[in-house]
């Protein structure tokens, strides 16, 4: 191996342990503080990565700790698999809002609004999380399409959001609550009107 390749290949796994240790310090500061306790300052001296390096990797603070939050919780909300639509979208809704009732879901609630003013942080959040957490949706509607109970030419993106919209509608304005309890009612009031038959 040339010393040019083994600079490289240094200077490639040193760019891999700056990355994840920034990324488990903001997860360390997001669990203890919420998004307003990972700024880059504290990010920086937890990590012991520079300011200078960090901004090098990531567009803005609300990027870092989109995927830091990501990271930690991708698998965080299981997918339902009950056999039928109804079901499968009820326990889903379910699922999410117990999600939601705990701090991880309070720091999504922060990253969601903040991401109203960082686009970059806002692309991190779509790409390391919202993206995975509708493609899961997206394969249970698939699976109610292989059914014949649903409508395949249905979009499925307008399915999530009349779905999951009122939830976080609720859960960013807090003008009523949304608990586990209600995700039957919810999930048959959007349902009934989109299948073909019940």
């Amino acid at each position: 191996m040339s010393t040019t390749e083994q600079s490289a290949n240094l200077s490639s796994a040193r760019s891999i342990k700056c990355h994840n240790d920034v990324v488990a310090a903001t997860r360390e500061l997001l669990t203890e503080g919420g998004l307003p306790a990972a700024t880059i300052d504290a990010i920086s001296e937890r990590s012991g990565v520079s300011k200078a390096t960090i901004y090098k990797h990531w567009p803005s603070r609300i990027a870092v700790a989109a995927e830091a939050f990501s990271v930690a919780l991708g698998g965080a909300i299981p997918t339902a698999d009950t056999g039928n639509i109804v079901d499968d979208m009820t326990e889903q809704l379910r699922n999410v809002s117990t999600f939601y009732s705990t701090q991880e879901g309070q720091v999504f609630t922060q990253l969601m609004a903040a991401c109203v003013d960082d686009k970059a942080g806002a692309e991190y959040f779509h790409r390391f999380f919202l993206d995975g957490r509708r493609a899961r949706v997206a394969e249970i509607w698939q699976r109610a399409v292989d059914r014949g109970e649903v409508d395949p030419d249905t979009d499925v993106d307008v399915v999530i959001d009349v779905l999951f919209g009122p939830m976080v509608l609720r859960l960013v304005s807090g003008h009523a609550p949304f608990e586990g309890a209600q995700a039957e009612s919810f999930a048959k009031a959007v349902l009934y009107g989109l299948l073909p038959s019940v």
